[in-house]
């Protein structure tokens, strides 16, 4: 079978900061292709549209699935099923992904027909065997994770082994738009999958059901060597939760001779636990940090249930600036602030070394404030929730509220971007150019065109064709929401073939 595998289009963040490989999707194709089956794959994050219809015209796929990770991309993705259905009658589509997973009854209520069936959970397992039933196998309904129109199979299941597909980096093309600030080009590895932490703001851990899971040392670091690129996105939620897992993979690179540049994430108290191993790494190539602080005050960080307190997180910060890393942080701007609570933050983080980033709190399906917060949401079109626009109610009018958000980032960024005002954006600009970071050039001429009061208000005025149904409740959450509730996947329940 001919099977056509599309990540949508960038958002307004990748459009600025990074833009990754889809590996997830990479993943699915690798499996898809053990299977038997022709694939390619299309990332519309670094190919244009019209290359699509080009695709559906030429090669006329057979089957199509779509990688939909981001919930602001969910009428893209709609559209172009509808684009499919209507030029290729027979072809069978497939929607799975992160945020598919929270949504997938009303993305085939959307799509009218045009959606074959969603899959909740993880794809590599599962993919293959829906292509099995569009070829006339077992009924969709019967799979786990799979949803119809028509019904639901059992629920999702964790894929034994996640060595089991490698990436298959060969099918993308374009590797070289792939970066990570300054890290251009950069590819993506995955070490881990899950997080055991809970916090309200995520959905990490209610994909995983608080689940973690660790690839063999072995794999882990034959697929890095299998990298070409320079510099890597270790894209685990929270790296080196365990210290003995960290060095362990960090003697088969050593072993493998590997060397690159490494962009990862973790949390303040894993650092502080496992400052050993963060050491070990840094040796290894590791250049660039993002923690997550997520609040400077111990009233944030307890309604985030980060499970940190602020020494903790300063701490950690010193710990960083010791190993010599370059470390990112970001900000949960909640729409409740006022210009006295922004003057604080722009003081705060003109004060510290690190780089600040600054996001929007936006209650997501799959969140726990979905489940509590979003009786409140002001708007149900999907492409605001991309935690760069409010879609809770605002303290300051709207339009006074985005101003002093987009001076916020206006500030971090001249600060950062700046090389601490040592260059000027000129100079910075030919130096990346000779060094062919061509992408990262591209963040920081665009900045200006994309950050800005008046396209953050304009995207408010679109017309919405598909609206976000908020959760069916009869009366508010009293306490926390429960497991069933949230969970996509049961932590116990790992697929056997």
């Amino acid at each position: 079978m001919r099977v056509l595998l599309v990540h949508p289009s960038p958002l307004l963040f990748s459009e600025i900061y990074l833009r990754l490989e889809p590996l997830g999707l990479e993943r699915v194709a690798a499996a898809v292709e053990a299977a038997g089956h022709e694939v390619r794959l299309l990332d519309l994050q670094v190919f244009r549209p019209p290359r699509y219809r080009e695709l559906l015209e030429s090669w006329r796929p057979e089957a199509i699935g779509f990688s939909l990770n981001y919930l602001a991309n969910v009428p893209e993705v709609v559209e172009l099923a509808r684009t499919a259905k209507a030029m290729l009658p027979g072809c069978r589509v497939m929607v799975g992904g992160h945020s598919a997973s929270f949504v997938t009854r009303d993305l085939l209520e959307h799509a009218g027909g045009a959606i074959d069936c969603t899959v909740r959970g993880e794809g590599e397992g599962i993919a293959p065997r829906v292509l099995e039933s569009f070829a006339g196998g077992a009924p969709l309904e019967s799979l786990p994770g799979v949803v119809t129109p028509d019904g639901s199979g059992p629920p999702p299941l964790l894929v034994p082994d996640l060595a089991a597909y490698p990436p298959a980096r060969h099918l993308a093309g374009r590797r070289r738009r792939y970066f990570i600030g300054e890290l251009d080009p950069c590819a993506s590895v995955e070490f881990t999958r899950g997080c055991p932490w809970d916090c309200t703001f995520c959905s990490a851990w209610t994909f995983y059901g608080r689940s973690y899971r660790v690839l063999s040392p072995e794999a882990a670091a034959e697929d890095l060597a299998s990298v070409r690129e320079p510099n890597v996105f270790i894209v685990d939620d929270v790296a080196f939760i365990r210290g003995e897992d960290g060095f362990a993979i960090a003697d088969e690179v050593e072993r493998r001779n590997v060397r690159k540049r490494y962009y990862l994430e973790t949390r303040a108290d894993v650092l502080l636990r496992n400052r050993e191993v963060f050491e070990r790494w840094a040796k290894l190539g590791l250049r660039y940090m993002f923690l997550g602080i997520e609040a400077i005050d111990e009233e944030g960080l307890k309604r985030h249930r980060k499970r940190v307190n602020l020494g903790d997180n300063e701490r950690a910060l010193e710990v960083a600036r010791e190993l010599g890393l370059v470390v990112a942080i970001n900000i949960i701007a909640d729409p409740d602030w006022d210009e006295r609570r922004f003057a604080i933050v722009r003081q705060w983080a003109l004060e510290v070394p690190e780089i600040v980033n600054m996001t929007i709190n936006t209650p997501y399906p799959g969140t726990e404030t979905w489940l509590t917060e979003s009786r409140r949401v002001t708007t149900e079109d999907y492409r605001l929730f991309d935690v760069q626009h409010a879609v809770l109610p605002t303290r300051l009018p709207l339009g006074r509220f985005y101003e002093e958000f987009v001076r916020t980032q206006d500030v971090l960024n001249r600060k950062h971007l700046g090389w601490r005002a040592v260059y000027d954006i000129f100079g910075i600009t030919m130096r990346l150019v000779a060094r062919g970071q061509t992408n990262f050039v591209r963040m920081l001429w665009k900045f200006g065109s994309v950050y800005n009061v008046d396209r953050l208000l304009a995207d408010h005025a679109r017309p919405v064709t598909y609206a976000l149904r908020r959760p069916q409740r009869t009366a508010p959450i009293v306490g926390r929401p429960s497991p069933a509730e949230l969970y996509v996947h049961h932590p116990t329940s790992v697929a056997t073939r």
